[in-house]
């Protein structure tokens, strides 16, 4: 009999010990979603934007668009003269067409939208309506990009960084 109970309790501890010492399942999840993250962070498709002599940086959505945005740059930088509307974004034409993935967005300070396929935007303040998002200029808040973008119209150039 204590020789049945002691296997029992070193089979026990050892069951134990195996646990301790290997990562469980879910922890292996939560290891590969926090490096996944990680790299989609440090991965992400940047765009430089330049109005004058101030350069933003800001990150890519991952969609259709900004491939195809990213793919045309490549070939050159691309300035507009960005026509100010309604006191609260900057939009220009762009010379050609692009993938369209619109959807109901509610836009802030710093948000790129791509309208009806063909125009650009630069938000500096809010709306709301149907477009494709292109991305968000980074550590920018409204105030900053309301003075920077300033009042009428803007030569804005955009290039991949």
């Amino acid at each position: 009999m204590k020789y049945l109970l002691s296997l029992i309790v070193f089979l026990f501890a050892a069951c134990s010990s195996d646990a301790a010492s290997s990562p469980t399942q879910a922890d292996s999840k939560v290891t590969s979603t926090q490096t996944d993250k990680t790299a989609t962070t440090e991965n992400s498709m940047k765009l430089k934007i330049r109005v004058n002599d101030t350069t933003f940086t800001a990150t890519l959505e991952e969609n259709s668009l900004t491939k195809a945005l990213v793919e045309f740059l490549q070939q050159g930088d691309l300035t507009l003269d960005m026509e100010d509307f309604s006191n609260f974004e900057k939009v220009a034409d762009l010379p050609k067409s692009f993938p369209r993935n619109d959807q109901q967005i509610d836009t802030d300070a710093g948000d790129l939208i791509l309208y009806l396929g063909k125009r650009i935007v630069i938000y500096y303040d809010k709306n709301s309506w149907n477009f494709t998002r292109l991305g968000k200029i980074d550590n920018v808040n409204k105030a900053r990009l309301k003075q920077i973008l300033g009042k009428g119209n803007a030569t804005v150039t955009f290039s991949v960084k």
